[in-house]
């Protein structure tokens, strides 16, 4: 069997995931790999046999979405090249990780493809939605279509819902509780969080910044540049984790067993069905309209730690159904 892996690559979720699936998949074939967008900290460890430029959503520094970069990098003929390019009747089986070009490819040529992903998850009418505009959830509905979907979740809204894929470095590690809280909110630049996080002197801040360069202290906040292996290391010894709304990130947290505040980004619909899931589980949230911040972190602290989720390892059970099911 020969397999097409398609895999979004804004942000690190979506690359992270597929680190653990690849090997399972290349259990049932050949697996080509492609990858489009920007924006990823984590690289793939497989040879990419695709790379496209894609359409990416270009993290801001204020907490939202940079409308101005993302249109900026935006090539619709590229895209309309890029799609007539792939190959797709050359494999038995088309997966897609939220990645639109391979996804639209598909679609226009008739060709059966599997939405293997979070997002994969929102086409059940069980799992918790925000309320949104209409073209935020167009995007999430169109932006990469599929014949059929395999979605992952916090829990197990639906039949064809799982929970989350937890990395095996993250399976392995060591959980302890340093005392520090580890940040990573990658649409906010560390400036405008410092003076929020000075405020909280006798606390320790690690935070992971895609907008710096070098590691630097500033009195109680460590900042880093986004290192997948040193935050591993922080989020395991920590006390609990600030981030933003997206997937993987408040699941390992959950799995970890650390405390979890979660910040989604303004205008991002999928972020905000996130945060409410999360808020229905009782976990804390900063929703975009609240200006102050202070008293929601300061609670937060105060809370007791939090509690393991057991998320069992089903990526080979899922991988096999899929295989067996979907085969053209």
């Amino acid at each position: 069997m020969k397999i097409l892996y398609a895999i979004q690559g804004t942000g690190n979720g979506h690359i992270s995931r597929a680190r653990e699936i690849i090997p399972v998949l290349q259990q049932y074939g050949e697996v080509n790999l492609l990858i489009s967008g920007t924006q990823a900290d984590v690289k793939l460890t497989q040879p990419v046999r695709h790379q496209l430029h894609g359409f990416s959503f270009i993290f801001g520094k204020k907490g939202g979405v940079d409308h101005f970069a993302t249109w900026k990098q935006m090539n619709l003929p590229r895209l309309v090249k890029d799609m007539r390019s792939i190959p797709l009747k050359d494999y038995d089986l088309v997966l897609n990780d939220f990645e639109p070009v391979t996804a639209w490819a598909c679609r226009l040529k008739g060709i059966n493809s599997v939405a293997l992903s979070h997002q994969a998850s929102f086409f059940s009418p069980l799992v918790p939605k925000a309320t949104g505009a209409g073209w935020e959830k167009m995007i999430l509905k169109y932006y990469a279509p599929a014949t059929r979907h395999i979605g992952f979740h916090f829990e197990p809204y639906d039949d064809f819902i799982h929970t989350p894929v937890i990395r095996k470095a993250i399976r392995e590690l060591t959980i302890t509780n340093v005392g520090h809280y580890t940040v990573y909110l990658p649409s906010m630049d560390e400036k405008h969080l410092l003076p929020l996080l000075h405020q909280f002197a006798d606390q320790q801040w690690h935070v992971f910044s895609k907008h710096s360069r070098q590691e630097y202290m500033s009195a109680n906040v460590w900042v880093r540049p986004v290192h997948h292996d040193q935050f591993n290391t922080s989020l395991a010894s920590s006390a609990g984790l600030l981030t933003g709304g997206g997937f993987e990130g408040p699941s390992e947290a959950l799995f970890l067993g650390k405390k979890l505040l979660v910040v989604p980004m303004k205008s991002q619909y999928e972020q905000h069905c996130n945060a409410f899931a999360l808020e229905k589980m009782g976990f804390p949230v900063i929703w975009p309209a609240q200006k102050k911040w202070e008293g929601i972190i300061r609670s937060w602290l105060a809370m007791p730690a939090g509690r393991c989720y057991n998320f069992p390892d089903e990526t080979s059970v899922v991988i096999d159904k899929l295989v067996s099911s979907f085969a053209r």
